[in-house]
């Protein structure tokens, strides 16, 4: 990847600011828009049945976020994701606590058989995803990235699609190579919904970037390690970091991706 691909990935995103569709939680619902608004994207939040298909035509890319299940809402997601899968539309797969219960795990192989563009989890939502592992606390990370590295090879590989793996380390993968990203900011897990937010904000990025879902999941990514990088450097707790997020986040510019890249993201074969 030539470093300063990562920055032109942002300048397609603020070029034509892509309608993100998305089928999300209800905690993540605010913070999500903003997020997406705050890189130029536009947002919007619909789970009813009679309208996501209809809507996931319209739209540049889909994010779906499985956080609070219900069947009317596993059923609008079905409906998107045949859709998206249908129509060529690009759409994110976010797994959250998918470990937790049959439930999820059901859920998830269903969404599976649609083919996403990206996986964006925690460790142990990608362990539990590729079957490695059956158990996870909640949303909260409990495997260290670089144990689960050979599920999100395997993952990626058997689903043709990037696996993006979240932690205190980044890693992104389309089963043959993988990118590692560092930077972001110990308060970021203390802020609710943030992975939530970067999976529609993966979204938005592959959909700016066609063609190229792996470049475009890591300046996606990269761009969140950043903005996260900035805000702690300022924030004196929780509720000024998330403020000083979303303005480091509007403030990213494609040059300052591309030099925070060729310090921190890192390829391996």
């Amino acid at each position: 990847m030539t470093q300063p691909s990562i920055g032109s990935c942002l300048s397609s995103l603020r070029e034509s600011t892509p309608l993100i569709h998305c089928i999300t939680n209800y905690v993540a619902m605010n913070s999500t828009a903003n997020v997406l608004l705050a890189a130029e994207a536009s947002p919007a939040m619909l789970h009813a049945t009679q309208e996501v298909a209809e809507f996931t035509q319209l739209a540049d890319a889909l994010s779906v976020n499985i956080g609070t299940l219900s069947p009317p809402w596993v059923e609008a997601m079905q409906l998107a994701t045949h859709t998206a899968d249908t129509h060529a539309t690009p759409w994110v797969l976010d797994p959250v606590a998918v470990g937790a219960t049959r439930y999820r795990q059901t859920v998830c192989a269903d969404l599976l058989a649609h083919r996403p563009s990206v996986i964006r989890g925690n460790a142990s939502e990608i362990l539990a995803l590729n079957g490695l592992a059956h158990q996870g606390r909640g949303v909260d990370a409990t495997a260290a990235t670089e144990d689960a590295l050979a599920a999100a090879m395997a993952l990626a590989e058997q689903h043709r699609c990037v696996v993006a793996m979240t932690g205190e380390r980044d890693l992104v993968t389309d089963g043959h190579q993988y990118y590692t990203i560092n930077g972001g900011h110990p308060l970021m897990p203390r802020v609710t919904t943030l992975g939530c937010a970067l999976s529609a904000l993966v979204a938005a990025f592959v959909a700016a970037t066609p063609g190229k879902p792996l470049l475009a999941t890591s300046a996606a990514v990269a761009s969140f390690a950043l903005a996260g990088q900035r805000a702690g450097a300022t924030a004196a707790g929780p509720g000024s970091f998330y403020v000083a997020f979303l303005d480091a986040l509007y403030q990213l510019t494609p040059d300052d991706l591309s030099h925070f890249a060729q310090h921190e993201v890192t390829h391996a074969a």
